[in-house]
């Protein structure tokens, strides 16, 4: 019979506790689970954004014959007119954070989409001042929305990034294309007001929802990047960093890495907006029929909205995204060529580009989420981003048709928009490089 072992070890038992509710600040840990109906009306919410970040812009080309004479716009007007919301998206965009901080992300949508839906009803009213400042008031309200969708994706569906941008990059395209589809129909049935004006429905809804998600957040009186949870015990654990303050957090301006996503954000935001402004035009400069160079520009669009789909499920499974960099750049690169160098091909070089435009933005749009380390830098890379992005994709029509105008002939922009490849692969390679923007 065994002796008992006069100073038996101790085997403490881990000891069971009910767990404690802690505080997590902003910008440390992760974020927290929302409820069940908070989560899918924010879902809603993301929906409703997308589907009204270019339908209001989209909505105009389509009856600008229409609108020339319904205010005897002059053709600089026009040119003004169409110009006017890429230009709004640039300069509206730095003065997001600001609105964020003073009034909490989900109300900051609701005035965007407020905005939005005062511009759609602005733009029916008599006299030129009043179409162009519903324009102004709809692009202020879809630039807070562009820059403030990849931060609501970082923050509420931070294991779902890429399939959270997809659904709203397909959404994007897929209200814009309608908008765009449905703006003559329209007109004919029922007059260009009608045309612009049935716009504001969706961005009545969208900013009901958003109106909703702000009340919400107020009454629970939770922190905005990304959320707080109730706390029973004042100290957090050992393995949760001490917060931050977010005086002390890294700018973005200093980081390398943010001005290689603007950098890439903006060429091809530039590239994007030519051909929608110039394919036409370049086809039938080179013998295709109107309606012809119209279908296939068509098409070349139309094959953005399952791409927007596909392209950022693919990039978020991806630790690193330069492969899906050089094969945009290269198909960009072959589209272009194509065009300049066997334009009786012109069917097959627009369905190349039509794949590389395509997956080029929605690309750009999930890196502003995949290289943030928090919402709060989500935002402010988004912000510094779509800034230059889009002041640069304004100037980018204009400067094409200008360059055109000059040389008589569609060669030397055809190889300008090559050349640019170049940047945008040695940036989009610096972008899709493994980091994050905002880290401490």
């Amino acid at each position: 019979m065994p002796t008992p072992d006069p100073h038996p070890r101790e085997h403490p038992l881990p000891s069971i506790t009910r767990p404690t509710r802690t505080r997590i600040r902003p910008g440390t840990g992760p974020a927290p689970r929302t409820d069940r109906p908070a989560g899918a009306l924010t879902l809603l919410g993301l929906v409703l954004l997308a589907l009204n970040l270019r339908a209001a812009i989209t909505g105009v080309p389509p009856v600008l014959d229409t609108l020339r004479g319904a205010f005897h716009l002059t053709g600089t007007q026009v040119s003004v007119l169409t110009t006017l919301p890429v230009l709004c998206l640039g300069v509206f965009a730095p003065l997001t954070p600001l609105l964020v901080r003073r009034t909490g992300t989900e109300a900051a949508l609701a005035a965007a989409l407020t905005l939005t839906l005062a511009g759609a009803l602005a733009r029916t009213l008599p006299g030129p001042a009043a179409l162009f400042t519903g324009t102004v008031l709809a692009g202020a309200g879809i630039a807070v929305g562009n820059v403030l969708m990849p931060a609501v994706v970082k923050r509420d569906f931070p294991d779902r990034i890429g399939a959270m941008t997809g659904l709203a990059m397909t959404l994007m395209a897929a209200g814009g294309a309608l908008a765009a589809g449905l703006a003559v129909p329209l007109t004919h049935a029922a007059g260009w007001r009608m045309a612009l004006a049935v716009w504001a429905v969706p961005a009545l809804a969208a900013a009901t929802v958003w109106t909703l998600l702000a009340t919400r957040r107020h009454r629970r009186g939770r922190g905005d990047w990304p959320g707080t949870l109730t706390a029973r015990r004042a100290t957090p654990p050992a393995h949760v960093p001490a917060p931050v303050p977010p005086a002390q957090a890294p700018s973005v301006l200093r980081s390398p890495l943010a001005w290689a996503v603007a950098a890439l954000l903006g060429i091809v935001s530039l590239v994007f907006y030519v051909l929608v402004a110039w394919t036409p035009q370049i086809l039938r400069d080179q013998g295709y029929p109107a309606a012809e160079a119209g279908v296939m520009t068509s098409v070349m669009l139309t094959l953005g909205i399952p791409l927007g789909l596909a392209v950022p499920v693919a990039a978020a499974r991806l630790a690193d995204q330069r492969p899906l960099v050089t094969a945009v750049v290269l198909l960009k690169a072959a589209g272009l060529g194509g065009i300049l160098l066997a334009p009786g091909y012109a069917w097959a070089w627009t369905g190349v580009l039509g794949v590389a435009i395509g997956a080029a933005f929605p690309l750009a749009m999930t890196l502003l989420g995949l290289r943030s380390a928090d919402p709060r830098a989500a935002a402010r890379l988004s912000a510094m981003a779509q800034t230059g992005g889009y002041l640069l994709a304004g100037c980018g029509p204009v400067a094409i048709g200008v360059l055109h105008t000059l040389t008589g002939t569609w060669h030397a922009p055809l190889l300008l928009l090559i050349a640019l490849g170049v940047p945008e692969l040695l940036v989009g390679l610096a972008a899709a490089r493994p980091g994050l923007v905002g880290a401490r």
